[in-house]
């Protein structure tokens, strides 16, 4: 395993940010990445697994422990059973699937970051999420010793969560397992209204699979959303904010809220989200109480393309970016009384 002391992690991450770890190793294979969590583990060292980087802000203070990044490779696809080391490229993978013609996962183009952190999240976009596809995850269990098959139903998945997001010290995913649809080379229904209206199709209908991912390429690329070093949009985590789900209850009265702040002609988003609740948009809210595209004056700022993205302007700290992000939650708060939750992981730092 490459080895280096007081390396620095923030070109490890999407956003550019955070300070050194004590220590890196680079994983290659399985049993690297189970050696050295084993090591940590042994030693009573913190320990911090680095994927693609695209989700997480790490303090300026940087991490005192051992940082771990999974550069594991393999894909294999066997019919329409897809295997994935934690450390591929997840796009990259999706655009193979789209090659052999399998559906499934298209709509998640372009979503930076590696293959093992998409069941962390329960990765998601455009109408499609890993847990309709993931059948099994490999991880290391850290409190047994060992390593385990995790069926769907035990990664206990939910919008934007799952088992290893709820105990993020116990599970190191090593693979994951996906059964994908061969649909004659179309797509899976279409879900989201925006990439049906794009492509010129109603919702339910499917598409050739390669117009699919090229879609949605094209309107990630139109938010800042696909990574390119030249832009600075694209300097952040993607979205920083989960959407909220409230319970009827609170939704009346955020309703209520809406109108006495914006008047009576205004309707906020609302998308159903299970028996009692409904989703709204952390996009509007964020827009609506003031913080528009490109809000700021430092080196942190909302995206000039997306109000649901913090960025790295080139010069900004960690601190920089919490700040904004302290101030858009405040805010949010204040006109709608709904508090927003970052999506991102923090290290070493907190909202």
């Amino acid at each position: 395993m490459l080895e280096l002391h007081d390396a620095p992690l923030a070109p490890l991450t999407t956003f550019r940010l955070g300070g050194p770890a004590t220590r890196l190793l680079t994983a290659t294979t399985d049993a690297e990445v189970i050696d050295a969590v084993r090591e940590a583990d042994a030693a009573g060292t913190p320990l911090l697994v680095v994927g693609g980087g695209s989700n997480l802000v790490i303090g300026d203070k940087g991490f005192a422990g051992t940082a771990l990044r999974i550069a594991t490779r393999g894909y294999e696809l066997v019919g329409t059973r897809l295997e994935l080391a934690a450390g591929e490229v997840w796009t990259d993978a999706v655009a193979r699937t789209v090659e052999a013609g399998l559906a499934g996962v298209e709509c998640l183009a372009g979503i930076p970051g590696s293959a093992g952190a998409t069941p962390i999240q329960n990765v998601g976009a455009y109408g499609q999420e890993v847990s309709s596809t993931i059948t099994e995850v490999i991880a290391y269990d850290r409190r047994a010793g060992e390593t385990v098959a995790l069926t769907n139903a035990d990664c206990a998945f939910s919008y934007r969560h799952s088992r290893f997001k709820a105990d993020p010290e116990r599970y190191v995913v090593l693979r994951v397992r996906f059964e994908l649809e061969d649909a004659g080379g179309l797509s899976a229904p279409l879900k989201y209204a925006e990439t049906a209206r794009a492509l010129g199709v109603e919702p339910g209908d499917r598409v050739p699979l390669s117009d699919a991912r090229d879609t949605v390429l094209k309107l990630r690329a139109g938010k800042g959303m696909v990574l390119d070093p030249e832009d600075h949009d694209t300097w952040s985590a993607g979205s920083f904010f989960t959407n909220p789900i409230l319970t009827d209850a609170d939704f009346a009265v955020f309703h209520a809220r809406v109108k006495e702040r914006l008047g009576e002609g205004v309707e906020p988003p609302a998308y159903p989200a299970g028996a009692g609740h409904t989703k709204t948009s952390a996009a509007w809210l964020i827009d609506k109480a003031g913080f528009t595209k490109g809000y700021g004056t430092g080196p942190a700022r909302i995206s000039t393309k997306h109000t649901l993205a913090l960025t790295n302007r080139g010069e900004a700290t960690t601190e920089d970016l919490l700040t904004l992000a302290r101030e858009v939650v405040a805010g949010v708060r204040e006109a709608f009384g709904i508090t927003l939750v970052n999506e991102p992981v923090t290290v070493g730092v907190s909202l």
